[in-house]
């Protein structure tokens, strides 16, 4: 059977493991009855607790979210690199019952958010139906208003229904989002560079970065700041302003421009190609704790954190 492209992509939200289980096992049990190659990935509480709830028999993988979901651009091109395998090995059809961990959600929901609404382009080629499940006992509104705007189905025990509060990727990607400070934000920076090149960015940092910070991560930290720096002068609108926080075994810079961003709506998440200016930002995605990106009337700011500064 020939796979037909189309990326079928629900969200449930669930009050307890009966509501869970009630939209999984039917959800799973579609896909092992079709011949499909079915997923889960869940934390392992839960993986457990869906196991138990098939037959012993069920053909179902189980994959690690410490893996998959260290990074939104990591899981994207992991994510890829699974689903055309299975195309290649002749599966007309894929099912995906998983989630975002939830310490994902509570510390760095922003590039979440992105990645929830730029999977609808990025996995759109492949044969795929998939549920995305959001506990509401310990989900905050903001998270689930936008699993609202990102997810253009609702996942029920009967099968997948239209969303009607679904948003265009394109639309919530560029759109304004709120970037809530992180706690070391309120307070005095370490350091403010006004229109400085990308090699006094890259000094500024190692001469701030706390010495309880890893050095691979200061290293990381560093090449990213370059490359966004790099990206606001020869694509954004002068002036350019970087600040610099540091404290125990953390670092945020945020690196601004008054031009309106990156064009592409996908940048970071998915690769560009040096001449769109996206290559810095898909640098950045791969390497930080943390890439957070905002837009309002002052212009682009890009957020960079090493450590865990939440």
């Amino acid at each position: 059977m020939t796979a037909v492209p189309g990326y079928d992509h629900a969200a449930v939200h669930y009050r307890g493991d009966e509501e869970l289980l009630a939209v999984a096992v039917p959800f799973l049990e579609r896909g092992l009855a079709a011949g499909e190659p079915t997923l889960v990935s869940l934390e392992p509480e839960r993986a457990e607790l869906v196991r138990a709830a098939l037959p012993p028999s069920a053909r179902v993988e189980y994959l690690s979210t410490r893996d998959l979901y260290a990074r939104p651009a990591a899981a994207i091109r992991s994510y890829r690199e699974l689903l055309a395998g299975f195309v290649a090995g002749g599966a007309a059809g894929i099912s995906i019952f998983g989630e975002i961990p939830p310490a994902a959600i509570d510390t760095s929901w922003d590039w979440w958010a992105r990645y929830e609404a730029a999977v609808n382009h990025a996995y759109g080629e492949f044969p795929l139906r998939s549920v995305c499940a959001y506990d509401t006992r310990t989900t905050p509104g903001h998270v689930l208003d936008d699993v609202a705007r990102t997810h253009p189905f609702v996942a029920t025990p009967g099968g997948h229904e239209a969303n009607t509060g679904y948003v265009d990727p394109l639309s919530f990607l560029t759109g304004p989002r709120p970037m809530t400070p992180l706690p070391i934000e309120h307070t005095a920076p370490r350091a403010e560079l006004a229109d400085p090149s990308p090699g006094d960015a890259r000094r500024a940092v190692l001469a701030t970065a706390p010495v309880d910070l890893p050095a691979a991560e200061v290293d990381d930290l560093v090449l990213a700041v370059s490359e966004i720096v790099d990206n606001a002068l020869r694509h954004g609108r002068p002036p350019v302003r970087v600040r610099i926080w540091a404290g125990a075994g953390q670092m945020v810079v945020s690196v601004h421009d008054a031009g309106p961003g990156p064009a592409d709506p996908f940048a970071g998440l998915l690769p560009a190609e040096r001449r769109v200016g996206g290559r810095g930002l898909w640098i950045a995605h791969q390497i930080c704790s943390e890439v957070a990106l905002h837009r309002d009337e002052t212009g682009f700011t890009a957020r960079l954190t090493a450590g865990r500064p939440w």
